[in-house]
C-alpha cells in the first residue's frame, strides 16, 4: 500500500484505503523488490521502501502469530510441556505440535515420532518458528518449549498464523518441500 507520503507501507490484514501492490509474501520477494525499486514501477509513481521493509513485514507476521498463539492460549486450546503434550497426543486430540525453534532436537524427534505413532504414520503439522522466549512471552509462561494445539477455532487461527510466518522467512518452496504441499494450488 502506498502512504500519503510516498512511503511503501504494509497491509497485512488488507484493510487499508487505496491502490496497493500484491507480492509473494516471502522474505526474499519484498527483500528483492525494494532493492530493485519496484514497488514505483508497479504504482507507476514515486514510492519509497522503507529501509528494512522486509523486517518490518516479519516483526508484523510475528505479531499477529503470536497474538493468535495468546488467544488459543486463553481459550484453552494449548496445552504446554512434554508429558501433557504426550498426554494430548494419547488423547487424540491434538491438531498440531509446537516446538521452539531453540529446542533440544531429542525432544521434539520424540514428541514428532509419538505424533506419527498415534496418526498412523501420518504425523502432525509442526511449527518450530518461535523461540522458546517468544513462545513463554506469549502465552504468559516461562520456558515453552514444546505445546500442543488442541481443536478448536483459536487453535485453528494460530496455526494459519504460525504458518504464514513460516512460509515467508523459508520461503514457499521450502515450506511446501516440508509440508509436502503442492505450490501450484496455493
Amino acid at each position: 500500500m502506498l502512504g500519503p507520503d510516498g512511503t511503501v507501507v504494509p497491509d497485512l490484514k488488507e484493510r487499508l484505503p487505496g491502490r496497493g501492490v500484491w507480492l509473494t509474501a516471502t522474505y526474499d520477494t519484498i527483500a528483492e523488490a525494494a532493492k530493485r525499486r519496484a514497488f514505483g514501477r508497479a504504482l507507476k509513481t514515486d514510492a519509497r521502501a522503507p529501509d528494512g521493509l522486509a523486517e518490518q513485514v516479519d516483526g508484523l507476521l510475528a505479531e499477529s502469530a503470536l497474538g493468535a498463539l495468546a488467544l488459543a492460549n486463553k481459550a484453552g486450546d494449548l496445552v504446554f510441556g512434554h508429558t501433557k503434550v504426550e498426554e494430548a497426543l494419547r488423547s487424540g486430540r491434538v491438531i498440531a505440535l509446537v516446538h521452539a525453534a531453540d529446542a533440544a532436537a531429542d525432544g521434539v524427534r520424540k514428541l514428532d515420532g509419538k505424533a506419527r505413532a498415534v496418526t498412523g504414520g501420518q504425523g502432525l503439522p509442526t511449527i518450530c518458528v518461535f523461540t522458546a522466549d517468544e513462545l513463554g512471552l506469549a502465552s504468559g509462561r516461562t520456558n515453552v518449549i514444546h505445546a500442543a494445539l488442541i481443536q478448536g477455532g483459536a487453535a485453528q487461527k494460530f496455526l494459519a498464523a504460525a504458518s504464514r510466518v513460516e512460509r515467508y522467512r523459508e520461503g514457499i518452496s521450502a515450506f511446501a518441500d516440508r509440508h509436502g504441499l503442492d505450490t501450484e494450488q496455493e
